[in-house]
């Protein structure tokens, strides 16, 4: 094998490490701790910006919405009427819309294999156990606005909430200047979105969780954003529930020497472009490989449409590691986390054996995360920034809710009840006793 430091000097030059050099540790270790996101001190302008909102509802909405988004609105213009949605709807092309419609059916296919079942059941002390799911009343969805309005964030977002039986649900999508894409409201109609609103930032999260004299309120709200929608996000969270805190895009790639390097370099791109703080690693076993891939992505970097942000995040943030075997690529990329990670070796079904931390896998050469961004049925809403340690992406789960139930017979009671008051009286909570102690000298005929 050769020698990561080998590696030609090119354009945008990522970290080059090698797992068998004797500093490959500390360098591990610094890239796992990477600070990527350039996120100012917002939560202070969050909170005054939240404060706002409650104190003056429809009007702080409307002032702010001017002030960043340079939109005038009224109360009765927050939202798209039907007719406006209407008439940008039918902008949308036979193909684009074809291409939603498959992406939309496919989401709420899979989707609907995620829903929890009921559950009763009755144990050995002739008690009655179980529980039961319901959803959310309302749901709020943040879809960015502007250049980087994605009509695939609203189908992966709002189908889930459609599936599990959300019964109201909103979207807010700032324009700034009043520009509008008419696929976001389009995947709004095929989601079943009851309400789109036409404003951004904290403020729209703000309404959402607190509600204005138009905008009713919710009780979850999900969708990514920037750094002053996750500042609001997380401000407001106690009062509603969220789904997570996203932060720039990653993938990470294992990848033999048996796949095409374009391919690669491709699927490492389409992270890249997303953000300059997005990450972009390649996990190989083979350096000459690695070095083809390199090759490949300064290639693409001379003519990809978004060349300036996807070179910074490959130079800033890229990183290309050489392992010696499948087994340390794996414990490699348990420890990072990865958002979406890809497996494009011989096995992948038996390396997948072997990952334990990831938002999304991948199998094979022939599934670029690419196809799990738009229609391949599995969220893209994913956890990032190694939080797929303990967390997971969007689901039906997102939008329900587990109450458990209880039902003692007498004869049940009886069995367990004096546990029960003995725990109590453990715990000085004399009321606590004496309600199961009531009950028990009941059966008892009143004698203890």
């Amino acid at each position: 094998m050769q020698s990561a430091q080998s590696f030609p000097k090119v354009a945008a030059m990522p970290q080059f490490l090698d797992t068998q050099d004797a500093g490959f540790e500390a360098a591990f270790t610094a890239l796992l701790g990477m600070k990527r996101e350039d996120s100012p001190d917002v939560d202070a302008v969050v909170a005054g910006i939240i404060a706002d909102v409650r104190a003056r509802g429809d009007a702080a909405v409307i002032e702010l919405t001017s002030r960043f988004d340079k939109l005038d609105l009224t109360p009765d213009r927050l939202a798209f009427s039907p007719e406006e949605i209407a008439a940008e709807v039918a902008k949308v092309t036979p193909e684009d819309r074809a291409a939603l419609e498959l992406a939309a059916a496919r989401i709420r296919a899979y989707h609907e294999r995620q829903m929890p079942e009921d559950a009763c059941w009755q144990d050995s002390c002739g008690a009655t156990l179980g529980w039961r799911w319901t959803p959310v009343s309302a749901a709020g969805l943040y879809v960015p606005g502007g250049l980087a309005s994605y009509p695939s964030s609203v189908l992966m977002n709002a189908i889930p909430a459609k599936v599990a039986g959300v019964e109201r649900l909103v979207i807010a999508c700032p324009t700034p200047g009043g520009v509008v894409n008419p696929l976001v409201l389009l995947a709004a109609q095929l989601s079943g979105v009851d309400t789109v609103y036409r404003i951004g930032g904290a403020q729209a999260v703000a309404a959402l969780a607190y509600g204005t004299e138009t905008i009713r309120g919710v009780d979850k709200i999900t969708g990514p954003g920037n750094a002053f929608v996750a500042a609001a996000k997380r401000r407001v969270f106690g009062k509603v529930g969220i789904d997570m805190i996203a932060g720039p895009s990653e993938i990470l790639v294992i990848a033999d020497a048996d796949n095409d390097p374009d391919w690669i370099a491709l699927d490492l791109l389409s992270q890249a472009e997303h953000d300059e703080s997005a990450q972009s690693i390649l996990v190989t076993t083979d350096a000459g490989f690695g070095r083809a891939v390199v090759a490949a992505i300064e290639g693409h970097l001379e003519t990809l449409e978004r060349r300036a942000i996807a070179a910074a995040s490959w130079r800033d943030f890229g990183a290309v590691i050489v392992v010696r075997d499948l087994d340390e690529a794996a414990a490699l990329s348990n420890r990072v986390a990865p958002e979406h990670l890809e497996l494009c070796v011989a096995d992948p079904d038996d390396l997948a054996t072997k990952i334990t931390h990831a938002g999304a896998i991948f199998l094979g050469g022939w599934t670029p995360e690419a196809i799990g961004d738009y229609v391949g049925g599995p969220n893209h809403v994913l956890p990032t920034a190694r939080s797929a340690r303990f967390s997971s992406g969007l689901s039906v789960m997102d939008f329900l809710k587990r109450t458990t139930i209880a039902r003692m017979t007498p004869e049940a009671l009886a069995a367990i009840g004096p546990a029960a008051e003995r725990l109590a009286i453990s715990e000085s909570l004399q009321a606590h006793g004496l309600s199961v102690r009531a009950r028990l000298d009941r059966l008892n005929g009143g004698q203890r």
